[in-house]
């Protein structure tokens, strides 16, 4: 085949006019997949069209809920790890695990000080691996520590899915998902996947956070996840020292937006370096100092989560 007839084969490709020459053309080599691809996404808007997938609940796990910020840097790894273990403590016979969504950036193994690769079952389940009572399962504990992970949209929505459905997380009362931030394919794939029962966003006092609380809030409003809530994180640091009080990024913003957006306002979290240090060394400061004032405030926000899922009195 001559160039020429090389050059209208691609713009026909390009024009979504299939070349005909078949087997025999050079150009297939260049459009095979990618028009492949193109008719499998075509198929799969179609299919959408015609209705949202079937959600299928997490086999023996009987509650999810999602742990999310609009905005990166607030704070919510490590909410999400400390409301998880305070889950547990909140109540002797609730099991709680706690499933690290951010594909590009696990943090759940270095905060619950768990390293290695998890076994498999006779079914070829992955079992969660378990630390301070929480079964736990990230992309972490799968690759190295050190390996950049470089994927397409659709292959991270894939990873996501065989942690959900191919872990043995039950028998689970509670699932704690920590969130990529943001509102991409992880949170429309989750909402598509599963049933949710309520989501918490985390967010510091910043009007520029607060934008995205905002587009949060409305995103799961349209796939129809409730919102528990939201927690503002670092509102105030307090000297240790002294004990002065500064509000470094604004002082109770998360608290008045919850109230204009009629969402329910769930606790404060401080600035305060003890969190910080207990989570980078691997023992959160809900399990190493549970009678600190941080500890009680985590303790306070768990005992709401509970209360919406439907645990009365804990």
């Amino acid at each position: 085949m001559n160039r020429s007839l090389l050059a209208m084969c691609r713009r026909r490709f390009a024009r979504r006019q299939w070349c005909t020459c078949a087997a025999k053309c050079p150009a297939a080599s260049y459009t095979s997949t990618s028009v492949r691809l193109f008719q499998d996404q075509t198929s799969s808007s179609a299919n959408m069209s015609r209705g949202l997938p079937k959600k299928w609940p997490i086999a023996g796990v009987d509650h999810v809920v999602l742990v999310a910020s609009g905005k990166g840097g607030v704070g919510k790894s490590t909410t999400a790890v400390n409301l998880a273990l305070a889950l547990g403590l909140a109540q002797n016979n609730v099991s709680v695990g706690l499933l690290d969504a951010d594909i590009y950036g696990p943090s759940i193994p270095k905060m619950m000080n768990i390293y290695g690769q998890p076994e498999l079952t006779k079914q070829n389940m992955m079992k969660p691996l378990v630390n301070y009572g929480i079964k736990c399962m990230s992309m972490g504990f799968l690759v190295d520590e050190n390996s950049p992970i470089v994927w397409r949209g659709l292959m991270v929505m894939q990873a996501v899915e065989r942690l959900i459905r191919q872990v043995q997380w039950g028998p689970l009362d509670i699932l704690v998902i920590d969130m990529p931030p943001g509102t991409g394919d992880t949170q429309l794939s989750l909402s598509q996947l599963i049933p949710v029962n309520g989501a918490i966003i985390v967010s510091t006092p910043q009007d520029i956070a607060l934008m995205d609380v905002r587009r949060g809030v409305e995103m799961f409003k349209k796939v129809d996840i409730p919102v528990f809530g939201v927690v503002q994180n670092m509102n105030v640091f307090r000297c240790p020292s002294c004990g002065h009080e500064t509000h470094i990024f604004g002082n109770n913003g998360a608290h008045r937006l919850a109230e204009e957006i009629k969402i329910d306002f769930l606790g404060d979290i401080p600035l305060d370096v003890s969190i910080q240090e207990t989570c980078d060394t691997g023992r959160p400061i809900v399990v190493s100092q549970p009678t600190s004032s941080q500890s009680q405030d985590y303790a306070a926000i768990a005992h709401q989560v509970l209360m919406k899922l439907g645990y009365g009195d804990c």
